[in-house]
């Protein structure tokens, strides 16, 4: 039988505090994954992400108890996540060599619509009018980024969306994870299975990473375990429907660490749509 962890009085500041440290990982993140991708394979990258974060997870585990404390009573709800999230990720570090980040980010909120749908229907929680809000302006301000119908739908923006689909799934799993296991075991059993899909694809690709890639190799792995950390934590102190709308944040970053690093467009309609973003967020997080 599954027990239930002591549960942690809501908070909406904790969970956007805890947001802070994801939106800012995931934008390292960005960066580092297209870097890396000039070089080695997507299954390589998540290979590497995975291993060398079950290492850097280690202090996390001895000081949550060690191993004993990552028991759990729902290994096959641990499997069908992680094999949902494995191919997600796979579509989004793919998805990163194909389009620009802006359009990454931005498809990747069409996650909202499953996430806010499933946890209603598997969660059961609620949307009020002021979540329902929150997630309609920050559609509309991704509209306004990402402007549909100016261009033809390429294959990676194909791609994104059907990793936006499998993030709305793996979001929901792991918010039910939450209410009976650790956030330390959520992650140790996400970097144990999916570093066991990954032998086989990785071992196929597999090259040795150059002296200049590897620097790159640990900040992907230490921000790919740490901002799921910091999103599992988030989890914690609030609903699905007022976590994921302030994730909306991450599509104007992203538009601007593009159009800071590698001269990617950032014009008026990336400000408006990211207004309305923002908007939507400092609604939810008041109402809520």
């Amino acid at each position: 039988m599954t027990q239930s962890l002591v549960a942690v009085p809501p908070s909406n500041a904790k969970a956007a505090s805890w947001m802070v440290g994801w939106l800012t990982l995931m934008l390292v993140l960005l960066v580092a994954g297209r870097e890396l991708s000039r070089e080695l394979d997507v299954f390589l990258i998540m290979e590497l992400r995975s291993a060398i974060g079950l290492i850097m997870l280690s202090p996390l585990i001895v000081m949550n108890g060690g191993f004993a404390s990552l028991k759990t009573a729902r290994p096959l709800q641990y499997l069908g996540r992680n094999i949902v999230h494995y191919a997600a990720q796979y579509g989004w570090f793919l998805a990163l060599t194909l389009i620009p980040l802006a359009q990454v980010v931005a498809i990747e909120f069409t996650m909202p619509i499953w996430t806010a749908l499933l946890a209603v229907g598997f969660l059961g929680e609620r949307l009020n009018a002021w979540k329902i809000l929150a997630i309609v302006l920050g559609l509309v301000g991704v509209v306004i980024i990402v402007q549909p119908g100016a261009a033809p739908v390429s294959p990676g923006q194909l791609i994104m969306v059907l990793a936006a689909v499998g993030f709305g799934v793996s979001i929901v799993m792991m918010k039910s994870l939450t209410r009976t296991d650790s956030v330390v075991a959520i992650i140790f059993w996400m970097l144990v299975i999916q570093s066991l899909i990954g032998l086989l694809p990785a071992y196929h690709y597999w090259r040795w990473p150059s002296a200049q890639a590897w620097p790159w190799v640990i900040v992907i792995a230490f921000s790919g375990t740490y901002s799921h950390y910091c999103v599992t934590q988030a989890m914690r102190y609030a609903d699905t429907t007022v976590v994921v709308p302030m994730d909306f944040l991450r599509v104007p970053l992203s538009a601007a660490v593009g159009w800071l690093i590698y001269s990617e467009r950032l014009d008026a309609a990336t400000i408006a749509g990211a207004a309305l973003i923002l908007t939507g967020n400092l609604l939810n997080l008041k109402r809520s």
